[in-house]
């Protein structure tokens, strides 16, 4: 009976066992699991780019001393010498240059190398600048001077300069995208920023990345 008993038993454990087995959930790794063994992709390819003036606008993006200074981004500083280029062979074309500002500054916080001349127009907005917090309206200035290619320039690469290409390419602009003239903090948010530029849903084939060197007006 004790014999009979226990192979009873055994059997019952074996089956509760196996029941736990099957419904017990199995958990995926997580990114976090595996985030020392991530692999960074190839960087994507950088085109040389001839624009037409008269359908391109310049993007002057947040500039300012309160977002690009030597304490909180000095490598957007270093990046000024390289925007003023761009601005400089933007303005002998008569191109269209829009400057951007966050909420609660004004034309003064604009590093003076790179401020705007009358007529150049300004918007405010806080991360997509096509969504102002002012009365201007980035979308109708473009519309209103013909403008199809926008190049975006400044800081920070994964605020204004992700947000707004983003908001440009929902609006069926070609977008390019000199990645010396765009900075943030480090490297690394840089990176994964121009890696999201021309892999991401919309935007992916809309935007080119390029030099300022590259660039020809």
């Amino acid at each position: 009976m004790r014999s009979r008993f226990s192979l009873i038993w055994a059997i019952v454990g074996t089956v509760v066992a196996l029941t736990a087995g099957a419904t017990s959930p199995v958990t995926a790794a997580n990114v976090i699991d595996e985030w020392a063994s991530v692999k960074a992709p190839p960087p994507p390819a950088l085109q040389a780019v001839t624009v037409d003036p008269k359908t391109t606008a310049l993007l002057m993006l947040d500039v300012l001393h309160q977002t690009c200074n030597e304490n909180r981004r000095p490598r957007c500083v270093a990046s000024l010498p390289t925007i003023k280029r761009l601005l400089t062979k933007a303005r002998e074309q008569k191109m269209l240059v829009v400057y951007s500002l966050v909420p609660h500054t004004t034309q003064s916080d604009i590093w003076a190398d790179v401020a705007p001349i009358p007529d150049e127009p300004l918007v405010q907005g806080q991360l997509d600048k096509f969504f102002s917090t002012d009365k201007t309206d980035l979308e109708k200035i473009l519309k209103d001077r013909g403008i199809q290619t926008v190049i975006a320039v400044g800081t920070a690469a994964h605020g204004a300069v992700l947000h707004t290409v983003s908001g440009a390419a929902e609006r069926g602009m070609k977008i390019i995208v000199p990645v010396d003239a765009v900075s943030a903090d480090n490297t690394y948010i840089e990176q994964y920023v121009v890696w999201d530029l021309v892999n991401a849903p919309v935007m992916a084939g809309k935007v080119t990345l390029t030099t300022a060197d590259m660039l020809k007006f």
